[in-house]
């Protein structure tokens, strides 16, 4: 049982890998120590849970985004997708990875308000 609660943010995707790929490391960091770890995917972060989009990302001096995205949710890491973000991108729910959530604004509320620490990349 987790002792405390992380949510990173997401908001960047392929236009910039970096900002990309530090919502995962962050929140994998987390997991080890005990810490219930959330990745938000909101506006072209979103792109992020999309199948097979990941492998398209990778950050300088950063482990590729795909070999991180699995170990993520593997680990017990919660992955959830803005719902008015894929709506407005054409993405619908059979296109995004395994172990997503599609969620509005309320749960983003629930999850930060009930979060000790929340990151926004």
């Amino acid at each position: 049982m987790a002792n405390r609660k992380m949510v990173v943010i997401a908001t960047h995707a392929y236009e910039d890998p970096e900002r990309a790929t530090i919502p995962f490391v962050m929140a994998s960091a987390a997991l080890p120590s005990e810490t219930d770890a959330v990745v938000i995917h909101q506006t072209t972060g979103v792109n992020l849970a999309v199948k097979e989009y990941t492998k398209h990302v990778k950050a300088e001096s950063f482990p590729p985004l795909q070999d991180l995205v699995r170990p993520f949710l593997d680990m017990g890491g919660r992955l959830m997708v803005c719902a008015p973000c894929i709506k407005s991108r054409g993405i619908t729910e059979d296109e995004l990875i395994e172990g997503a959530k599609i969620i509005a604004a309320a749960k983003v509320v629930a999850e930060t308000t009930s979060a000790d620490t929340t990151l926004v990349h």
